[in-house]
């Protein structure tokens, strides 16, 4: 699709956002009582939902550390979650990439020299895409983590971004994320300003980086205060009810 497909003359996006909006953001969680934690999480059409369990002793020893815990992720996408028809909603090569990317991201993140020779199971799952699944399941897995109290160094927000016409736009649509435009998926923690996913496939001129990585580092900052403002209404919530 060309990049002037994506924006209308008077710069808003095929759903009606300006470039540097959000698609419409619910969180909650809480989710699965079975778990130690749990999220889920709403993107505008992409919908995921995450369980964390641990710190728990290593399933496997041969992976265990004995100066930290071992991150376990696994995600898939469920077979309704698009249009097309999934035949592998889990264990196919796309589904173990995104999985490892998760256990860097959050292996970054987590206090895991508080926890050795344990481990921690984060399982996350796409039950509905419209792009972004990558900064959906980190944002959701930020909440399940928070929820099942395991020590962070701070909260993890992810945001995919594009850059089409000279203008860069953030939390991208399916459409947008499959067109030809050149995209970024960032993570930050943003309190102690950190990047903890700087992941692209497209060749990019400097100025035009510059300018893509700036709008992602926003996106996140404004996700991060969604997902701030989610945990501390759970925790309000939570003290209302036992008080």
């Amino acid at each position: 699709m060309a990049g002037l497909e994506l924006l209308s003359p008077e710069g808003l996006r095929l759903d009606g956002r300006k470039p540097n909006e959000l698609k419409q953001t619910v969180c909650k969680v809480g989710v699965f009582d079975e778990a130690d934690g749990s999220a889920s999480i709403e993107h505008g059409n992409t919908k995921a939902i995450c369980s964390v369990y641990g710190p728990h002793e290593s399933v496997n020893r041969g992976k265990s550390r004995h100066d930290k815990a071992v991150i376990n992720c696994q995600y898939s996408m469920a077979t309704f979650s698009t249009t097309e028809r999934r035949s592998k909603p889990k264990g196919d090569r796309r589904s173990i990439e995104i999985a490892l990317i998760l256990e860097k991201v959050f292996d970054a993140a987590i206090l895991t020299n508080l926890y050795p020779r344990s481990q921690i199971d984060i399982y996350v799952q796409v039950l509905q895409s419209d792009g972004g699944n990558i900064p959906a399941c980190i944002n959701v897995a930020t909440l399940a983590l928070i929820n099942a109290g395991i020590p962070m160094k701070d909260y993890v927000s992810g945001c995919l971004a594009a850059f089409v016409d000279d203008t860069p736009l953030v939390d991208l649509n399916t459409l947008e994320e499959n067109s030809n435009a050149p995209t970024l998926i960032l993570a930050i923690q943003p309190n102690l300003d950190q990047v903890v996913l700087f992941l692209t496939e497209s060749r990019l001129h400097l100025d035009t980086l510059e300018k893509l990585l700036e709008a992602a580092r926003r996106g996140c900052t404004d996700i991060a205060v969604i997902l701030q403002r989610t945990i501390k209404e759970a925790l309000t919530e939570q003290a209302v009810k036992f008080a």
